[in-house]
């Protein structure tokens, strides 16, 4: 070989050497940039999404900072909440004067101001009165404010780093950043659609932005020169994502802060992607492929303006408003700043820049938890003293820690000798659910997780056969119905074909709603006539989507043991047991999926119900179980139900051959359930707004919200939700806890060794976390974390919510999930309380146990305090 080729060699292989280190340093820029948002799954699925899960590290404060300095989103709740809750009697305003205390004891010595004077500012401040604008815009301020930036008082600056599109405008007066944001929607739009649309984005199997590449040149809303510029980008993501960097002279140092702010100018989008990337190999860049999309469309948009170096945005705050502060509320003359030193005035002004709106609102956003804690707490108090013995118990009821359960719990607790139980509403099964004669199955677990068996339902042959021919038959007139529509030709005789029945649905639906949609319903189920169903638990040597179908004989031993020590139930059964999940009913409603079990992925924990209740009574089991010294009584019969929350309805979904003892529980059971429906729908249906408190037949109401069309509010869902009890029930048995608290079972003399509490903390404490989390910031911040009116949102792609057809894919709860009117929030945005009834010495090893849940009660994600054995409260 001669000099010349090994030379050449060399070169080469130096470049492929480069390329892969850019690569790779691209991929851990995106990776650690990917923190600023969450991911988002389709909302078929919807189930919790902590907005802020990757940014724990951080205090909830210097994330609120870091929010209101770069996108101006404040997750402080407003003005207008606070003062609605104070005077609802949610606050109790002398944790506010406490709290204020506190924060002066720990700052004020860093300001050379008065203590008198310093509580005279704040104390006004707190009172969340608007600055007067005549005071801001009088003659006399004006000249102060002069005569202070000609001392070099300058204002207080905040720095953040912004797209450069978001500072330079159009020749229309339009930034250039919503431009590029209509853009990627609609890039976004084609490539995510998940069979809605007629015609498919070409080239789609290559990868978001190799498609992207090889369409956007025929792209009629660029202009030829950013087509011809586009043309020649580079081919593959890394490398445009890099030289889009370079060419709009981002450094080093500020690449992860660009991007960062690109994911979150569109994170709905950004987190779709973000979720998405993580469900498979072939799409483990999208990420990058999106911000590569993103950047390089920038840098097409802004190129005729480059150079453009004042990329770095200053957030000032100005004196005018710190001046105004002291003189509307410190009380402070404008003569009387005047004869103070242009330092003491500077030191006014920083202490005014210290002490500022969101400072106050979060002092009463803790003085708000706190009072939800103390009212708590008296009710756990008030209530230790009032437990009394019961008759034997006739059947223990296992519901899910769904706060929407507490109160059918409540209502049944009064009607006998029933004991109810609270735990995570998946009952511990990791499985994919596939129904009969389904294509897809749905993983019905916490969205954190992945399935680890598939449970089907089987039937005889002959029956599987007939039924998926009547299903195909309703299949194939939906396909037909949306081919003709999106069909030139055919969609002109469609009106002709369909608009009778269409029109004839249409009016019975909006007069007639309850009758029009059993009709159908009863239509429907007659034609498709589902046979009676058996589960496949058994394992068989076959795999689908990676995971195996049934269970081994160890794992059906291993998931009832566990199901049961999280219970709490390892003895002293009932003759019934009923293990009940629970699904929500709902029509034309694109948020279905999120008034089902969040922890069945959204969707309803009856199918994990009947699988649980089935493991129970297989003798196998129950021999395995009691070597271990769980003996499960022969007449003791497990059986399956589903909660139906929006009509407070109890369904049997699974009832085996009961013994006699258990059929008399089922009997007396059967007596008590209607009543139990009407007081729970008569509680749970005054809190809706609009309705009346007196309505005779609550039960009818509540089938009415179900079934018309037209209602966008047919339950609260999670509303109102802030605290988690991890306890016996007897801890809150009787008490009315307003259907606020998620329950979940726990004996701290059966966890020795703490695992079980760990579990408890690291699973249903983490899914109860992201509910809180999601309803605050969806009540907080609605433009940006919510999903507005449900009655203006867009379906798009199949996969989310638009409002209107170019915005971003909406991420959060509707407006109709968290607010009682315009002006008055329903839920109130604080931050989870989780109590734990345990000897103090089980929480401190909790905590040094489990980092990331100390992290999440030190950087103030979340409260934590808990009961001792002898009933003492303790905030930690």
């Amino acid at each position: 070989m001669s000099v010349t080729s090994v030379l050449t060699k060399e070169r080469s292989n130096k470049k492929d050497i480069k390329k892969e280190n850019t690569k790779r340093d691209i991929s851990i820029f995106v990776e650690s940039a990917s923190k600023v948002i969450a991911p988002l799954w389709p909302i078929s699925t919807f189930a919790a999404r902590h907005p802020w899960m990757g940014l724990e590290k951080q205090t909830f404060d210097q994330v609120a900072d870091r929010l209101k300095n770069t996108r101006d989103v404040d997750i402080y709740p407003s003005a207008s909440m606070i003062l609605s809750a104070k005077n609802k009697g949610e606050i109790n305003e002398t944790f506010v004067k406490q709290g204020l205390q506190r924060w002066l004891d720990s700052n004020l010595q860093t300001f050379n101001i008065p203590r008198d004077v310093a509580e005279r500012f704040c104390h006004a401040a707190l009172k969340l009165e608007p600055i007067p604008s005549n005071l801001l815009s009088s003659i006399e301020l004006k000249k102060k404010v002069e005569e202070l930036r000609k001392q070099n008082a300058d204002s207080i600056n905040h720095s953040s780093m912004q797209p450069i599109s978001s500072q330079i405008e159009n020749q229309d007066g339009e930034k250039l950043i919503n431009i590029l944001d209509y853009h990627i929607i609609k890039w976004c739009k084609l490539y995510l659609d998940d069979s809605q649309a007629g015609w498919e984005m070409p080239h789609r199997e290559d990868g978001f932005y190799r498609s992207w590449h090889r369409l956007v040149c025929y792209d009629p809303a660029l202009s030829k020169s950013q087509r011809e510029s586009l043309k020649s980008w580079a081919e593959e993501a890394d490398s445009a994502l890099e030289n889009a960097l370079k060419a709009l002279n981002i450094s080093d140092a500020e690449i992860q802060t660009y991007l960062e702010a690109h994911l979150l100018s569109l994170p709905g989008w950004a987190g779709m992607m973000l979720w998405r990337s993580k469900q498979s190999n072939e799409e483990n860049n999208l990420l990058t492929e999106y911000l590569a999309v993103r950047i390089s469309l920038e840098w097409a948009l802004i190129h005729p303006y480059l150079p453009f170096r004042n990329n770095q945005l200053e957030k000032r705050e100005s004196i005018p408003s710190l001046l105004a502060a002291w003189i509307h509320w410190g009380s402070l003359s404008l003569e009387e700043w005047t004869h103070m030193s242009g330092a003491k005035q500077q030191e006014y002004l920083l202490f005014a820049a210290k002490f500022d709106g969101k400072l106050c609102r979060k002092l009463w956003l803790e003085s708000w938890e706190q009072t939800h804690a103390e009212q708590l707490r008296q009710k756990i108090i008030s209530n230790q003293s009032s437990n009394s013995e019961k008759e034997t118990t006739l059947a223990q009821f296992v519901f899910c820690i769904d706060v929407r359960s507490e109160p059918f719990r409540r209502q049944l607790e009064k009607e006998g000798p029933f004991e109810t139980i609270g735990m995570a509403g998946f009952f511990g099964i990791p499985i994919a659910t596939n129904e009969l004669g389904s294509a897809h199955s749905h993983p019905s677990l916490p969205i954190m997780n992945k399935p680890l068996h598939k449970i089907m339902e089987s039937t005889e042959e002959n029956e599987l056969i007939s039924f998926q021919q009547r299903k195909q038959a309703v299949h194939s007139l939906s396909y037909t119905f949306k081919t003709m529509k999106q069909n030139l030709l055919a969609n002109l005789l469609l009106p002709e074909l369909s608009g009778p029945w269409l029109s004839l649905q249409m009016v019975a639906r909006s007069f007639v709603p309850k009758s029009a949609d059993r009709l159908i319903n009863n239509l429907r189920k007659n034609w498709l006539r589902k046979p009676k169903t058996n589960l496949v638990l058994h394992h068989v040597h076959q795999t689908e989507e990676g995971i195996p179908i049934g269970f081994s004989e160890s794992d059906k031993v291993n998931y009832a043991r566990q199901a049961l020590k999280m219970m709490g139930i390892t003895d002293n059964f009932s003759p019934l047991v009923v293990i009940c999940g629970h699904g929500s009913q709902s029509i034309n409603n694109p948020y279905a999926s999120s008034l089902d079990c969040g922890a069945c992925g959204g969707a309803s924990g009856g199918f994990n119900a009947r699988v649980l209740a089935t493991l129970c009574n297989l003798p196998e089991v129950r021999k395995e179980l009691s070597f271990e010294g769980i003996a499960i009584p022969a007449e003791t019969v497990f059986v399956a139900a589903e909660h139906n929350t929006t009509v407070d309805e109890l369904e049997w979904i699974y009832v085996p051959e009961l013994s006699k003892s258990a059929q008399v529980a089922f009997e007396r059971i059967e007596v008590i359930l209607p009543r139990v429906s009407h007081q729970a729908n008569a509680e749970r249906l005054t809190k809706l707004p609009h309705f009346q408190s007196k309505h005779k037949k609550p039960k009818s109401a509540a089938y009415q919200l179900a079934e018309d069309w037209s209602v966008i509010r047919p339950e609260w869902g999670l509303a109102g939700n802030a605290a988690f009890i991890i306890g016996q029930r007897a801890l809150t048995e009787g008490s009315d806890l307003e259907g606020r608290v998620f329950l979940h079972n726990y004996n701290w003399q059966k966890d020795g060794n703490g695992e079980l509490l760990d579990t408890i903390i690291s699973g249903p404490g983490t899914v109860a976390q992201w509910i809180n989390l999601e309803y605050y910031a969806s009540t907080v911040a609605p433009h940006y974390y919510g999903s507005g009116n449900k009655a203006t949102q867009t379906v798009t792609a199949g996969i989310g919510v638009m409002q209107g057809n170019a915005s971003d894919l909406l991420t959060g709860l509707p407006w109709q999930s968290v607010m009682q009117s315009d002006n008055e929030a329903y839920h109130s945005p604080i931050r989870l309380l989780i109590v734990i009834q345990a000897p103090k010495e089980y929480v401190e090893r909790l905590l040094k146990n489990n980092a990331a849940f100390q992290q999440k009660v030190k950087n103030g994600w979340l409260r934590l305090a808990s009961v001792s054995p002898e009933g003492h409260w303790e905030n930690w």
